[in-house]
């Protein structure tokens, strides 16, 4: 499962994407990135999901927050997420076209 990570006011966020077979979609969760090993950072519990659709390009892409307590997302991280799922949403209408959800890994 690729992920990315940006440093936003000396907090650390993840991108995180994996297919999620229930749903059918890919999903692109953002979350407060979590210390690893060494100097590296590690994606931690999802602050929002976004599951897109990869088999059905009538579906829309949704996007859901998780947990039950409050949280507070920063501006630039949250159109940095959205950027990501935007790329995500293209990638599977593209490769809805050409024929196959494979080709939108």
């Amino acid at each position: 499962m690729p992920w990315e990570l940006r440093e936003h006011a000396g907090r650390h966020y993840a991108v995180l994407f994996h297919y999620a077979l229930p749903d059918d979609a890919w999903a692109v969760e953002l979350s407060e990135a979590v210390p690893g090993a060494g100097m590296d950072y590690l994606p931690g519990a999802a602050l929002l999901a976004a599951l897109v659709p990869d088999e059905d390009p009538g579906l829309e892409p949704t996007v859901r927050v998780c947990g039950s307590e409050e949280r507070v997302v920063p501006y630039e991280i949250m159109r940095w997420f959205m950027e990501q799922v935007a790329d995500q949403v293209e990638r599977c209408r593209v490769a809805f076209a050409e024929g196959g959800a494979e080709a939108a890994e």
